[in-house]
């Protein structure tokens, strides 16, 4: 049987949404205040391919983009899509170095970037074929963006695209050393969308992207908004200015980490702005407390949706306000196409209600990791990505996340799961993130230690927080130590903890490093 005459293709997203929904608006880039039509960014995007394939690149080259949430970003995604050429959107928050030796891993001979990553990016333009500066004062070895894009031609490049072609390199937000990174294809990113009709998006809504658009997560809402046609306002994640462009551009929906809800929070009550706009908070990147998500629900917006998947698999289940009221701690049920199961030490799957290792499968899921052969034989086995998360399905088909294997403490032979401290300690008055792990100790293994950072000119009592967790957890759950952070945690991009950080800071402070 032959397959379909037609194709799941990226780039042809933007260009029948130039065709359906034309002049209406695309693209709010918050920072530069700049508005793009869907027809002016089609023709934007087919420009800059046409300037690649003219500065000699081809389909199957790789080629670097450094820049924060703007419209350039967006273009470049789209151009890249039209060509064939791969990307390596490259994560900002990483040092230099790493960067660096990234675009030379990934085989990048080409660079785009925002004026303010000049120093970086001249540090990578000698070994580089061609490299592109956008924003700000032109670098004297860069070439002019908005001058390529005035010389090329609006026409679609003629390249074939399949869907099996890589699209990019998408970067983890790995929490040890550089990111493991895998290629995504052209497949992979025209699927996203029953996570969107989860979330009952429609014509109507205004989304907002506040997540940094080089991740897979931020794409995704771009792309989102660009298949429904609605307007996206893309923004650099600072509280005032969110809140403020939310009444501003009468925003409906967007997505955020806890961390992000847990910060915007006490600047909505300190100077209120007019959410009445707002339908809907998506939550995602890593554990949604109790109390967070009541203060966003009662504070921010009243309909609370979540998600849950890695980034290697994209979402695979979903929660709305209804599942929330029916199962408060699950964050819902599978995606349609999207199949989730739990698996016991042996790999076999467990009855309903059984904590394993949350095993997940879609048609967003990608096959392995970019030259590591060892890490992709331990995380995709036998058709199924192993997430590393434990969970447990019920007889409904709702999955509640019970922590990470690795952030399980064995402590004197009993498992501590991380998460379900840290619930308890974000209940405490005064506590604005925490994080639980694990450091040697010769007589239980493994000692429970916990980290808190106080919400503002709160004072927090170690020894009342000790008699607080002592009240409602088990003793070998409570914390043996607890560390009061004058700053806020490390995180990754998607908001995960980086633990191994706190448990090196722990060590250098005890001499052991």
């Amino acid at each position: 049987m032959k397959r379909s005459l037609g194709k799941m293709v990226v780039g042809n997203l933007l260009a029948t949404a130039a065709i359906r929904y034309s002049d209406a608006a695309a693209i709010h880039c918050a920072s530069t205040n700049r508005r793009f039509s869907f027809r002016e960014l089609d023709d934007r995007a087919n420009r800059l391919a046409r300037a690649l394939l003219g500065l000699g690149f081809r389909k199957g080259d790789v080629i670097a983009f450094l820049a924060a949430n703007r419209a350039e970003i967006v273009e470049i995604y789209f151009a890249l899509a039209k060509t064939g050429i791969i990307g390596v959107p490259l994560n900002y928050r990483l040092a230099a170095s790493e960067m660096l030796e990234l675009i030379r891993s990934m085989g990048a001979t080409g660079l785009i970037y925002e004026g303010k990553f000049a120093v970086i990016a001249e540090q990578a333009a000698a070994t580089l074929k061609s490299v592109v500066q956008f924003g700000g004062r032109k670098a004297g070895f860069a070439l002019d963006y908005e001058a390529l894009l005035s010389a090329a031609s609006p026409d679609a490049p003629d390249v074939e695209i399949e869907e099996e072609d890589p699209y990019y390199f998408n970067l983890t937000s790995g929490t040890t050393g550089l990111p493991k990174a895998y290629l995504l294809t052209q497949y992979n990113n025209s699927t996203l969308y029953p996570m969107f009709q989860a979330f009952d998006m429609t014509r109507r809504d205004v989304a907002m992207t506040v997540f940094p658009a080089f991740g897979r997560v931020g794409f995704a809402w771009i792309a989102a908004s660009i298949f429904y046609g609605i307007p996206n306002v893309l923004t650099n994640f600072e509280p005032n200015e969110v809140l403020d462009l939310i009444a501003r551009e009468r925003v409906t929906i967007f997505n955020v980490v806890p961390t992000m809800a847990a910060m915007l929070l006490p600047v909505q009550a300190s100077a209120p702005r007019d959410l009445s706009s707002l339908r809907a908070i998506v939550f995602a990147g890593s554990s949604l407390p109790a109390t967070i998500r009541e203060q966003t629900s009662a504070t921010l917006c009243p309909n609370v949706y979540e998600y849950y998947g890695m980034q290697e698999t994209g979402a695979l289940v979903a929660s709305s306000p209804d599942d929330r009221k029916k199962r408060p701690d699950s964050v819902g049920k599978p995606l349609a196409f999207a199949e989730v199961r739990i698996a016991g030490p042996d790999e076999q799957a467990l009855e309903p209600n059984e904590v394993g290792e949350i095993l997940g499968r879609s048609p967003t899921t990608v096959t392995g990791y970019f030259g590591n052969a060892e890490k992709t034989a331990e995380t995709f086995r036998d058709g199924w990505v192993h997430t590393g998360d434990l969970g447990s399905l019920d007889e409904e088909g709702y999955l509640t996340i019970r922590g990470r294997k690795k952030d399980m403490i064995v402590t004197g032979g009993q498992n501590v799961h991380a998460a379900e401290v840290e619930e308890i300690l974000l209940e405490f008055p005064g506590v604005a993130e925490c994080a639980v792990f694990g450091v040697p100790d010769d007589k239980w293994g493994e000692r429970v230690t916990a980290c808190v950072v106080a919400q503002g000119a709160s004072q927090i009592d170690p020894r009342k927080l000790e008699e607080f967790c002592r009240s409602r957890l088990a003793g070998f759950k409570t914390p043996k130590e607890f560390l009061v952070a004058g700053t806020p945690l490390p995180r990754t991009p998607t908001g995960k903890v980086q633990k191994f950080l706190l448990v090196e800071s722990y060590d250098r402070q005890r001499g052991r490093i």
